[in-house]
């Protein structure tokens, strides 16, 4: 091969990155009202609002009546807060070109990971196969804009174990910012001794202990940095609660395990990756099978962490292929790669192009079926103070000033009320519905049109039906109306 034809290979894959980046920034652009598809995020914008107002981080709720005053912490509160500042200079343009910005930062920053050990061939084939898997959280949410601190934080660890040295001190900056961005910092965290035993186990004889205790001091220090937030440790303990939602984590859909019954990306990726070792014969060593295992466990028994095992699982394997099949990565000091100015430049004045015309159009919306407008209105025209409504549509409530009984911080409402909501919404426990109701002293509802329990409330004495429409139905209590465990069923009309 010519010197010239060495230099154009060696500027094309300099440049694939910053390519990459563009094509997923336009592709999250195009289908941005997808973004908007979840819920959670009219309360995240709600939250950093109330942060911007407020100048200071919530230590108990305020938004709920269920919840009034429990503790509560929102250690996603960075990222909220730049969510809902965009939110405010743009609409939801702005949330949606801000998502769309950290994907592909994401996808730029892991090929450019990729790059440094694999050809062409297998990078193109990895990157599109990623976003697949990854799709279906990928959403205007905290976690997104978390998502290429992750993949930075991740690739200078391996990079560092790659060079059997222990990663700079300075490295420790993103763990910080990745904590104040979201809870998933505590993956970091926990990524660091896998990896750093990868090191050591790869090192000469004599160094092996010397590199083990730079290591150690290592993950000390990013233990301590992670706790630099407005919570400080708390950061860190927070995230047990959501662990501890025990089985009502089953019932939240990106917490439910993958589903093989039918073929979804998650599942279509997972088969892939299985047919494809068959067929290469890929082998990994010790650690990194380790890591590649525990990251597949992860998506498989949690769907929203597929998009960690889809961005993380081939940088564990990219270093390991490159040296059994052959590929750029086989000298370990290799740089990585750095594209040229005016490719910089051409990519960047495209991104802003693209930007402009995002948010000349702005025609992004989230979803009708988690946006209630008219039934929201008509609760607060009625000054209904105490709302049970469906857990899909307490976000919007809480964007538009009105308490909900229930929403997306389940972390917040604990195990057994998720449970008992399921119950009382579903009409599981008919007796038990109308004992919450008295309880919690509801006086109205904002449901579901197809949900049992507004099916019920249709027959029941005591409620009316005074809203509906395609997507819900709001009946409230008249104020005489009490409700024993047989409540009164109005008589049929003629």
């Amino acid at each position: 091969m010519s010197v010239q034809a060495i230099d154009a290979a060696q500027a094309e894959r300099n440049t694939l990155p910053l390519w990459v980046g563009l094509i997923v920034y336009a592709v999250m652009l195009a289908a941005g009202n997808r973004l908007l598809h979840d819920p959670d995020t009219y309360w995240q914008i709600a939250v950093g609002q109330w942060m911007v107002d407020h100048r200071a981080v919530p230590w108990t709720d305020t938004f709920s009546f269920t919840m009034q005053g429990q503790p509560w912490l929102s250690t996603q509160w960075l990222a909220q807060v730049i969510y809902s500042q965009f939110y405010a200079w743009f609409g939801w343009a702005g949330p949606v070109a801000l998502a769309a910005l950290a994907i592909a930062a994401t996808y730029a920053l892991l090929t450019r990971f990729l790059v440094r050990y694999l050809a062409d061939v297998p990078v193109m084939i990895l990157l599109p196969v990623s976003f697949l898997m990854a799709l279906p959280h990928l959403y205007a949410r905290p976690h997104v804009l978390a998502l290429p601190v992750m993949v930075a934080w991740v690739g200078a660890l391996l990079t560092a174990a790659e060079r059997r040295e222990a990663p700079p001190f300075v490295l420790v900056l993103l763990i910080t910012l990745w904590a104040n961005l979201h809870g998933g910092f505590v993956l970091g965290l926990m990524l660091i001794g896998p990896i750093a035993l990868d090191a050591v186990l790869n090192a000469e004889g004599p160094a092996r202990m010397r590199l083990m205790m730079r290591w150690f001091v290592f993950g000390l220090v990013a233990l301590a940095a992670s706790c630099a937030t407005p919570y400080g440790w708390n950061s860190l303990l927070a995230a047990r609660a959501i662990l501890n939602l025990g089985e009502a984590l089953k019932l939240i859909r990106e917490w439910a395990p993958a589903d093989f019954s039918f073929l979804g990306p998650i599942e279509a990726g997972v088969l892939l990756i299985v047919a494809l070792a068959f067929m290469r014969g890929m082998k990994l060593p010790l650690m990194r099978n380790v890591l590649f295992v525990g990251l597949l466990y992860m998506a498989l028994a949690h769907i929203r962490n597929a998009d960690v095992f889809a961005l993380l699982g081939p940088m564990v394997v990219a270093a390991p292929l490159a040296a059994q099949f052959g590929g750029r990565g086989n000298e370990v000091g290799l740089a990585f790669p750095q594209p040229h100015g005016f490719a910089v430049s051409v990519a960047v004045a495209l991104m802003i192009a693209l930007t402009a015309g995002a948010f000349a159009v702005n025609r992004y919306r989230p979803a009708e079926n988690v946006t209630p407008v008219a039934a929201v209105k008509f609760l607060k025209e009625r000054g209904a103070q105490r709302v049970f409504n469906d857990y899909e549509f307490g976000g919007y409530m809480i964007a538009r000033g009105v308490a909900p009984y229930i929403d997306g911080r389940t972390e917040l409402y604990g195990e057994k009320f998720v449970l008992e909501h399921k119950a009382a919404s579903r009409l599981l426990n008919p007796v038990g519905f109308f004992e919450l109701l008295e309880r919690y002293r509801i006086d109205a509802t904002l449901l579901n049109r197809t949900s049992p329990a507004a099916l019920i409330l249709d027959q029941v004495d005591g409620w009316q039906k005074v809203f509906s429409d395609d997507q819900v139905v709001v009946h409230v209590r008249d104020a005489s109306a009490r409700h024993t465990a047989e409540p009164k069923i109005k008589p049929a009309s003629n």
